[in-house]
């Protein structure tokens, strides 16, 4: 039988532990610490780990760290992608991104809330369990892991594939402001490529312009956007032209190849091989003789591993009444004594691999926000930290309290 859960000395510790997480945050987000650029933060938090007593703490080849909390027979996880993205044009910030601010309810900089803060708030968490000692019946597994604003998911497909780490269910830490999301969006990034012939620009009749071919096909593609899939709970499919690259040998020639991005994004019922041959369709695409392709990722980690994919990261949900959702329910009332709203994310996180590819159940809650998410001056509220370290230390048991109904 799983223990009485101590909800209200859980809380009252995650409270004492505030000034903790706070330092611990202001730390990582001082470390630069942009996708496979992480070494000096991944060592940050193994050091923090370490500090409040985890019972084991390594890093694995990909360099990501993995901190573990108790003995017991199954395995649980939470995760926090550590890596965050540059800070962009600094006349958008009113502070400097990575010396931050602080004022009596948030903390500033790059990372505060995508999502550095989650690792806070699990790491003082871990330290919770220990203090109280919660973590007999269950492994809590801590990951800090790298490359997901490179590429979501890789860090997962690592771990679950070539470290043979399986848990039964994985809580992600992404920004959820506080509300548990069980679900999002998949998406792809997709290239279209056209050819065709240079010549000197002031006979362009005797080349073939791929600008100009490609304009039609942007105009479909646009027109293809209006007419993508919906779902109830996730929303509908979307799809955006992101890049648009060309070569030329010179400005006054014409250009012999253009080729974009697409950023699209899967909803429910949505995929891949259908979303590729829906602008292989397209009559612009036809008559162009367009190449449409998955993009790959192959960009060595911090430790210098390489673990190539294709830019695909499948749509997934887990379902309201799931075990899972039912637990982080559960622990939400017990703490807080009321309901938790339930929802989704807009944007993509490490689930795509976890849940989408391998089917292992998650569940996010985190502190912060979506929209600080990549913005100017993002923030994350002290409140938060608090809130997620008390949810995270009280999950587990009340995860074993459910698969014992």
């Amino acid at each position: 039988m799983a223990k009485t859960i101590p909800y209200s000395e859980i809380l009252k510790q995650a409270q004492r532990y505030q000034p903790e997480m706070v330092r611990f945050l202001r730390d990582m987000i001082a470390i630069p610490s942009e996708s496979c650029d992480e070494k000096r933060v991944i060592h940050r938090i193994k050091e923090e780990m370490e500090k409040v007593g985890f019972d084991k703490v390594e890093i694995d080849p990909m360099g990501n760290v993995l901190g573990y909390v108790g003995h017991g027979p199954r395995l649980l996880a939470m995760d926090a992608h550590i890596d965050t993205v540059g800070v962009g044009n600094m006349n958008n910030w009113k502070f400097d991104p990575y010396k931050g601010m602080e004022d009596d309810e948030v903390i500033g900089g790059r990372g505060a809330s995508d999502q550095e803060g989650g690792m806070a708030s699990m790491v003082y968490a871990g330290k919770i369990i220990k203090d109280l000692g919660l973590e007999d019946e269950y492994t809590l597994l801590v990951t800090g892991t790298v490359q997901e604003e490179d590429c979501d998911g890789l860090c997962w497909q690592y771990i679950i594939e070539q470290s043979n780490i399986r848990p039964e269910f994985v809580v992600s830490t992404e920004p959820t402001d506080c509300r548990i999301y069980r679900g999002h969006r998949g998406r792809m990034e997709i290239r279209v490529e056209v050819e065709g012939v240079s010549c000197h620009g002031s006979a362009p009749e005797r080349g073939d312009n791929a600008i100009f071919k490609m304009a039609p096909i942007l105009t479909e593609l646009q027109d293809l956007a209006g007419h993508l899939g919906d779902d109830p709970f996730l929303g509908k499919g979307t799809l955006t032209v992101s890049e648009i690259f060309f070569t030329s040998p010179s400005r006054c020639a014409v250009a012999d190849s253009c080729a974009v991005s697409i950023d699209r994004r899967l909803t429910w019922g949505e995929t891949w091989e259908g979303a590729l041959e829906e602008i292989r369709a397209l009559p612009a695409v036809k008559a162009a003789k367009a190449k449409v392709s998955l993009y790959q990722y192959d960009r060595p980690s911090w430790t210098g591993l390489t673990y190539p994919t294709e830019c695909y990261f499948p749509t997934w949900k887990v379902e309201e009444d799931h075990f899972t959702v039912r637990s982080l329910s559960a622990a939400y009332q017990g703490l807080f004594n009321k309901d938790p709203v339930v929802d989704k994310w807009t944007f993509s996180t490490n689930g795509v691999s976890i849940m989408g590819r391998h089917g292992i159940p998650v569940v996010g809650f985190g502190p912060g926000k979506e929209p600080e998410a990549h913005a100017p001056n993002e923030k994350t509220w002290k409140s938060h930290l608090v809130t997620c370290a008390a949810m995270y230390a009280a999950i587990p048991l009340a995860w074993l309290q459910q698969t014992q109904k």
